[in-house]
């Protein structure tokens, strides 16, 4: 069995890729807590909560990215991370605000979106109320 030194991670977010590229350890937080994984860990799959997670790229430079909820799958040397929504931050200061300036934005289109959403089923359930009213 060969001992790899790096592992490829993508971090897919629904319409893009975020990240791509060769990482020689990933720090992720999963439901029952944070863990670590090198290219050598065995297989795994875990479901990833709002969080921090940080990959050290072969040149030794950390990355950080805020994450929303996502699953993490690691196959072979192979790592794909799918997320809802992801952001990369310069550090770990400066990610929190770029967190909080891109989920609220999108938090805010979201809203935005439902309450459309809403008036349009609402208008849908009038016009078949409208339907079964008898004619005179």
């Amino acid at each position: 069995m060969s001992l790899a030194e790096s592992m490829q991670v993508t971090l897919r977010l629904p319409n893009r890729t975020l990240f791509e590229g060769d990482v020689q350890r990933l720090f992720a937080t999963a439901q029952n807590g944070a863990f670590g994984m090198l290219p050598n860990h065995t297989d795994f799959v875990t479901a990833l909560v709002p969080s921090v997670l940080t990959l050290t790229c072969v040149d030794g430079v950390e990355r950080f990215f805020g994450i929303d909820e996502g699953l993490l799958v690691k196959i072979g040397f192979q790592v794909d991370v799918a997320i809802r929504r992801g952001v990369q931050g310069k550090d770990l200061d400066s990610l929190n605000e770029t967190v909080k300036a891109a989920f609220i934005e999108v938090d805010e289109e979201e809203r935005i979106a439902r309450s459309a959403l809403s008036r349009l089923e609402a208008g849908i359930v009038r016009r078949f109320g409208d339907l079964q009213k008898p004619t005179v």
